[in-house]
């Protein structure tokens, strides 16, 4: 079968991590356990969930002149990503983040963007054959909007699936989400778009509705450890996901996005591609760190036998 085209524009940065008890409270200091240092940033992490997932992915990014950025360099080589369009900015610093996480698995970030915050639409224009050539498109939010809009209205314009992760969360023009065919925020991403707490059934499904009536087609509302809510055209539904023993939820809601980029891509119906990127969101929260936590097509194969699905 051939393999489906991702073309993915976003950002790249390196995690530092430490696991501790708990998160600190402002102005606290609290002793943490282990500290780990992984290849982050959610446009690399969406990148590579989608090659180990067997995509073909060309990466549109900027990373620092630095020992980090050349780290990233070579990491893109390594998962067999296109980086011919990751452009090294003499300028600015790599980007890197400062990840907190609890015994729960649950994390705090916060991030200095660097060189992601001048990836610009002429970084975009650059890769217009890659872009247009892509079964889809997977966008988020940790580079320059200007950037978004012009990568998601390319993709709009040459009849290519749209796929935006409105995170890290923000409020976004209409012009932006008229372009997008899927996009896949949480509760609180779908309520700063919308204004609407989305946090039952009802509210989910008007969030969703006041988003479909903006323009886009498909609305996924990620739910943790509860899956996911769907809403298209054709109806809504909610899609269960598997329990599991979260380790650290950093990039569990990048690889959900990556599997769903990949069977969409695929020709899945949305249904199952929905079930598909669940697994995927729940395997990566089974390993501690971002990339490192990322599955090949034959562990998330083996992970869902072994759970019965």
């Amino acid at each position: 079968m051939k393999r489906p085209r991702i073309a993915v524009v976003g950002s790249s940065n390196t995690d530092m991590v430490v696991q501790a008890a708990r998160i600190p409270a402002p102005g606290e200091t609290i002793l943490g356990g282990r500290f780990v240092m992984a290849a982050g940033g959610k446009g690399a992490n969406q990148a590579v969930a989608a090659a180990r997932l067997g995509a073909e992915v060309t990466f549109v990014a900027r990373v620092g002149d630095d020992s980090f950025g050349r780290a990233s360099l070579a990491n893109f080589e390594r998962e067999g990503i296109n980086a011919a369009f990751v452009t090294v900015d003499p300028t600015e610093a790599s980007g890197v983040a400062l990840i907190l996480v609890d015994e729960k698995g649950e994390n705090s970030i916060a991030v200095a963007p660097g060189a992601n915050s001048r990836l610009s639409p002429d970084d975009v224009l650059r890769a217009r054959s890659a872009i247009e050539q892509a079964d889809a498109l997977l966008l988020q939010l940790e580079v320059p909007l200007e950037t978004v809009q012009a990568a998601a209205e390319l993709a709009d314009g040459a009849g290519v699936r749209v796929i935006l992760n409105p995170a890290p969360a923000r409020s976004l023009p209409e012009r932006l989400l008229r372009c997008v065919d899927v996009l896949t925020p949480n509760e609180t991403e779908a309520e700063l778009l919308t204004g609407i707490r989305a946090c039952d059934e009802e509210s989910r499904s008007r969030a969703a509705g006041e988003l479909r009536r903006i323009g886009v087609e498909t609305i996924i509302i990620t739910l943790g450890a509860s899956g996911a809510f769907v809403s298209t055209r054709h109806g809504e539904e909610y899609i269960p996901t598997v329990k599991i023993r979260p380790v650290d939820t950093t990039a569990a809601g990048d690889c959900f996005n990556g599997a769903l980029a990949v069977a969409l891509a695929e020709g899945r119906e949305m249904s199952a591609a929905v079930r598909f990127a669940n697994l995927g969101g729940a395997f990566a929260a089974t390993r501690a760190g971002a990339q490192p936590s990322l599955p090949t097509s034959a562990e998330l194969a083996e992970f869902t036998e072994r759970l019965g699905g």
